[in-house]
């Protein structure tokens, strides 16, 4: 064998084997890359599922908040319609705590009329407030009949007066005016020298009034002035007239009464009211 084929021989082997070596590198390589890839897939994809479990857990803590908002709307809307139906019964509680402390004072005053005429001395005057509008006829007895003396009334006498007007009383309140109207008569009639005798006469003349029976309101309050003129119900007595004549259309008149009763009450509280009156018919 010549030299240079030798050299031939020995250069192919070794690119041989070269070659040889090459091929495991080569293919070492690309699974490092593939690996590679494969994570950096992986991490994008963790990084997506958390973005979407951040969201899901936003939105559930949206629907959470919206859950306590709603609960407390409905609980605010408890509580208010709580405060209304609270706030109608103090009314109610109010009005009816207003009427009972009239009804005492009312029993009271009464009472203390009674008890004044068992001593012997002066009756003191007893009975409601001024009404807006007058009352009816009376079938109270002739002046002389209510000034004419008679025997002391026992205490047994003195509590079925007190029964026979405090229930006449009521029945005006419950706003059954007929009804109230027979009881007051009836309490005349069985009473005629009672002290409450003018507010007897004044509360049936109130009950015509409310029941618009103006010509038996008028004639009430006006024979209850002619009956008593120094009762203490007298000016009371006339500004129900005056509102009777103002409600037929009478204001004429009406002014005419209203300053009557501010000259010769000038201190009575109906003369206050006469003075707020006369100034609204003025206008």
């Amino acid at each position: 064998m010549s030299k240079p084929y030798g050299l031939r021989l020995l250069a192919a082997g070794a690119f041989a084997a070269l070659a040889a070596s090459a091929i495991p590198a080569h293919a070492g390589l690309f699974d490092d890359e593939e690996a590679r890839r494969r994570i950096e897939l992986i991490k994008q994809e963790l990084a997506q599922q958390g973005k979407d479990n951040e969201a899901r857990i936003a939105r559930l803590e949206e629907q959470i908040r919206n859950i306590g908002v709603v609960e407390l709307l409905r609980q605010i809307d408890g509580l208010n319609a709580e405060i209304a139906r609270l706030r109608g019964s103090i009314e109610v509680l109010t009005n009816q705590n207003e009427q009972l402390q009239k009804r005492q004072k009312d029993f009271y005053l009464d009472l203390d009329s009674r008890l004044t005429r068992l001593e012997g001395g002066p009756a003191k005057p007893a009975g409601a407030g001024t009404p807006s509008i007058a009352p009816p006829e009376s079938s109270a007895p002739p002046a002389s009949t209510i000034q004419a003396s008679a025997r002391p009334a026992t205490k047994d006498d003195q509590a079925r007066e007190i029964k026979a007007y405090d229930a006449a009383s009521n029945l005006f309140r419950r706003n059954d005016f007929a009804s109230a109207i027979d009881a007051f008569r009836a309490f005349l009639k069985d009473y005629p020298q009672s002290p409450l005798a003018p507010n007897a006469e004044y509360w049936i003349g109130i009950g015509y009034a409310n029941l618009k029976d103006y010509r038996n309101a008028l004639a009430t309050q006006e024979g209850l002035l002619q009956r008593y003129p120094q009762s203490p119900k007298a000016p009371d007595a006339l500004l129900a007239i005056a509102a009777l004549q103002a409600e037929q259309g009478d204001n004429g008149s009406a002014r005419n009464t209203l300053e009557d009763i501010i000259a010769r009450y000038p201190g009575s509280e109906a003369a206050g009211k006469a003075r707020t009156r006369l100034a609204s018919l003025r206008r």
